[in-house]
Order: C-alpha cells, then structure tokens, then sequence
C-alpha cells in the first residue's frame, strides 16, 4: 500500500475518503492475517483515524494512543504504508506506537494516554507551542484508577488537552465496573445530569455522543472540539463497533482482539480454566479473580460455572490485588490470573498487602518469558526478578502443562503467598504430586557440571543440550528448577559438582542464577548463568529472541563443552 500525504487527506472529498477506510481496512486485515496482531480493536477506529487526520496537522500534532493496540491504521496514514507488511517482525513496525517510528509517545500498558497528553501539553506551554494534544482512549480504561490520577491534575496543571472516548463496550473482553455502568447510562440517553457533571468536574467541556464510525459525523465533531480547545480541555465521547466492517470480527470481538499465529502448542490457560473448576468444586472458598481478561487467560468455565465467586474487575490490577489479599485475610482461597506485564502494576500491593501479611493468595502469571511479537511492553521477562526479593513469596515454574496441574493441586492447601509462572504455551506432561519447594532430578551423572533450568523453554533448551553432549561422550547433571523461591537449598548444598550453569526465561539480574550464586558464595563452586541481557527486548519471534538476548543453545553448548574440556 502507498504512503499517504496529509495534504491528500485534508483535500480529498468525504466520497473517497471512504473508499480510503475500506483500503485501510483490507491492508489491516490482510497484514494481520499473515503477521498476527490486534484487529477488532483497529478496525473499529479506521473512520476515526481518517477524520482525525483531516481535522488536526499530524505530526506537529501529538496524539497519544491509550495501550496503543489501535493505532495501524494511524501508522499506515503517517508514511509506514510502505513497511506495514513487516508489521510485529524482527526488524520491522511494532505493533504499538514507537518513537523511534515517528510516534510522541509510546504505550502499551491501559490507563497512560491522559497522564502522558497532560505532560506533552505541558511541555508544549513552556515552550510556547500551539499544537493539539489528543489522548485516544477506549472505555476499558475508564477503570483505571491512573486515569483519575490524571483527570485530577487537569484543573492544577492550566493547560488543554483533547480526550476521546472511544466507547465500544470492550476492553479484551466486554467492560465491566460502575464507570461502564456510568457510559452506558449516557449512551442510551437517561443519564442523570450528574453523570456529564462528573466529567465538568474535572475541567472537562464534555461533548458527545457521535457515531465514531460515521465519517462524516466524525470530521465535524472533531472540528468543534478542535475550536473549543480555546477555552479548556475537552472529553468528547464517541462509541465504535469492535471489528466495524468485519462480519465475524463484529460478531466476535473477544476472540478477534488479538490474532495470533498457530504454533501447535497447547494452552496453559485451558488447564488453570480446567483445575481451578475442579478445586472450586471441593472448596466454597475457591474464588476467580481477572483484570479485564477472562477469556483470554482461560477462566471462562470458571465464570459460567461458579458466576458468584468469580470477579472481573477490569483493568484495575492494584484493586484486584488488595480485593485478593481481603478476602485471603477473611479465609477464602483467591486466585489471581493475570499477564506477567500487567501484574507489574501492582507490585506495591503484592508487597504490602499481600506478601507483608502472608497471605495464601495465589498468583497464576501467564505470558511469562518473551511473549515475542507484542514487544517491550509485553516481555514477561522481569517477573522472577522483582518477586524473588519478596518475603513469603513462594515461585513456581512449571516444566510442563501436567506439572502446572500439579502446582495448582499442591496450592489448595498452601497457606502462604504462591506465584506460579508459565507461558501461554507448551506441551502436555504427567501430572504427580510436587512437593513445595523441591527440585526434581531429570538426568543424574557424576559429571562436574550441573544444570539448573527453570521454565519449560529452559527445560528444552537444556535437554536439547545434553542430548548434543551425550553423543559426544560428554554429560552432566540436569535438574528441572522448578522453585525460584524457596531455592532448593538442601539439594544445592549437598552437591558435589563445581560448575553450576542456570537458564532462566527472565533478565538475568534478580532471577535464579543470582539466587543460586548467593547461595553458594564462598563455596568454590563456579555459577554461570544464561538468560537475558539488561534491555529492554523488542518485537519479534520467540526463538530468534530468546537466542538473539541470552538464550541461544549454541552458546550454553559451548560453555558445556569448555568446562568438560572438549
């Protein structure tokens, strides 16, 4: 597809300005389908973005994309048509907004837009700029509390900002909470006056509602905003169909979200559906606990089966942290499921509430390791780095599926904090009893070396390894490192052997080699650990990722060989 100019967009006629939607929709669509990525959430905001780019001077404007998973078709208008095939590949365009690409501002995470508008408009005061800010934000995000942190400052900071609300009902799965309650009363037209109120409140001219996938209705929208921006910060609410344009991603619009690539692997998420069900089913105390991704973190089951003991809080992961930690201290048995990524928003929460009163809430991490083509702001590759500093925290990696069912079985009657971290996929295994806190001896020689892997792609990696090594008559010891902490103590202490070698799913730094060289400082043993360097790891595939950043199995061979003396 050709780059856009913007002089193109502000004179072509609204007739073929549609045509241009319908373009930008089939170049979406086609991408995706060969590249993977978000698609029901861009398709909604084609006639958006296109109206946008008519009304307001992009890039002497800023816009600032709320988690960023609509903004293709803003990235096709703004000279990336060209290299939108390599959309999510090693080398070429994110998925999400980049600055490096051209974007103000990059995002990833929900909730950002309006603290971040708020900034850049008030660099731009300072600098005596003229600009429009404009914040893109879908109603999930409504629920985020660092929105209201934001919406707080707009009367202390004296500058302006466009914010669009782009209501459609959806965050991954439908939008849940009393701020969904609030548009919901707005959109059908029997809001009580104090609804709009609440957004005057803060300093906003609140303005809606407009058909956002309505071109038309959308260009003379945003030209009133635009001019009203003169006398203040301005909310115009706006609603959009999730997948518009797209039958069955209308119709769908939960499980075309994101579409990813067939691998062949099986999912973690359908087996924590699967066992939480059964543990809910011997134990009234079992309780469900999501940030706005039931579906996609398997606790759908869960949720028809047990609705009263399952709660989707939406995109509020420090709420559902302390909501967990509450009803732990009250004697229910919480679990909740969340990205690895996500999970970071509430690190203050798992240390004070949570872990500070050694609470038997259990943390079920999924996307953890590199998750790949979603990039920097979905590496789940820093979780056993800022949980293992934790008191009271045990952490779990499963080498399989099967010892994943395990985890979860041995967590019923665990009575203290538990994070068990896993991808999204992997292979099926046995399920057998684990005992908290115990390595398991997968290959046993009186080798000099030992390897301690953690996570099922280490596990592979390790064994992919020992199988090179053995055919040339060298060995060592292979330990599945399934407890990052408690590390198992007694095991590595009675060990003979004096090179140990980690690999880890996770940065270096704070993960299990450091916790093992700790361990055994001043013992004489040598630890050599692979995982990732200290960057921050961009889009592409798994594999390539994990050995383009620390884990490359030719590599962890090599060092093998150099210590056996081969």
């Amino acid at each position: 597809m050709k780059n856009f100019s913007s002089e193109e967009l502000k004179s072509d006629s609204l007739p073929q300005l549609k045509v241009l939607c319908e373009k930008l929709r089939t170049e979406i669509i086609s991408t995706v389908t060969v590249c993977g990525g978000h698609l029901s959430s861009n398709l909604g905001v084609v006639e958006l973005t296109v109206a946008l780019h008519r009304v307001f001077d992009f890039p002497k404007d800023k816009i600032v994309f709320d988690v960023g998973h609509q903004c293709y078709a803003h990235k096709l208008l703004t000279g990336r048509a060209e290299r939108f095939s390599t959309l999510r590949q090693r080398g070429g365009l994110s998925g999400f907004p980049k600055r490096d690409e051209g974007d103000c501002y990059e995002t990833g995470h929900a909730g950002t837009a309006v603290s971040a508008a708020l900034g850049i408009a008030k660099a731009r005061d300072l600098k005596g700029g003229d600009h429009a800010v404009i914040a893109l934000v879908g109603d999930g995000s409504f629920n985020n509390g660092l929105l209201y942190e934001a919406f707080n400052s707009i009367k202390i900071l004296h500058t302006n900002v466009l914010i669009i609300l782009n209501d459609n009902g959806m965050s991954i799965s439908p939008t849940v909470g009393g701020a969904h309650e609030i548009l919901e009363e707005l959109k059908e037209g029997d809001a009580p006056i104090e609804d709009v109120n609440l957004f005057e409140s803060f300093g906003l001219q609140y303005r809606g509602i407009y058909n956002g996938n309505n071109l038309e209705e959308m260009v003379d929208a945003l030209t009133e905003a635009k001019n009203l921006l003169k006398n203040g910060s301005v909310l115009l609410h706006i609603t959009t169909r999730k997948g518009q344009g797209h039958a069955f991603c209308e119709n769908a619009p939960v499980i075309t979200h994101g579409i990813s690539l067939p691998t062949g692997g099986k999912d973690y998420s359908k087996a924590l559906g699967e066992e939480l069900c059964a543990l809910a089913e011997r134990d009234g105390r079992v309780i469900a606990v999501s940030a706005a991704m039931t579906d996609s973190l398997g606790l759908r089951p869960f949720f028809e089966r047990y609705p009263d003991r399952a709660y989707d809080l939406g995109i509020c992961e420090e709420h559902a942290s302390v909501l967990c930690a509450s009803l732990a201290a009250e004697g229910m048995k919480p679990y909740y499921a969340i990205y690895s990524t996500f999970l970071q928003r509430s690190f203050d929460e798992i240390i004070h509430d949570v872990c500070g009163q050694n609470l038997p809430v259990t943390f079920c991490i999924d996307r953890a390791g590199i998750s790949g083509a979603d990039g920097e702001t979905h590496q789940g590759v820093f979780d056993l780095s800022y949980l293992s500093f934790v008191p009271n925290l045990t952490i779990a990696v499963p080498k399989d599926i099967g010892e994943f069912r395990s985890m979860l079985r041995a967590s019923a009657n665990y009575s203290a904090p538990l994070a068990i971290r896993y991808p999204k996929e992997g292979c099926e295994g046995e399920v057998k009893p684990v005992e908290i806190g115990k390595f398991e001896v997968l290959h046993s020689t009186m080798s000099n070396i030992i390897m301690l892997a953690a996570g099922e792609r280490c596990i592979r990696i390790a064994q992919s390894v020992l199988n090179r090594c053995q055919k040339e008559g060298t060995d060592f010891t292979l330990v599945n490192a399934r407890f990052v902490k408690p590390l198992d103590s007694d095991y590595l202490l009675s060990r003979k052997e004096r090179i140990f070698i980690t690999l880890e799913d996770n940065v270096l730094i704070g993960g299990i080699g450091d916790g093992v060289r700790r361990l055994l400082s001043g013992s004489g043993k040598e630890v050599v650990g692979f995982g990732y360097r200290d960057e921050f790891i961009p889009h592409g595939g798994i594999d390539e990722l994990m050995r383009e950043f620390g884990l490359d199995e030719e590599e962890i061979y090599k060092c093998v060989k150099n210590y056996a003396g081969g």
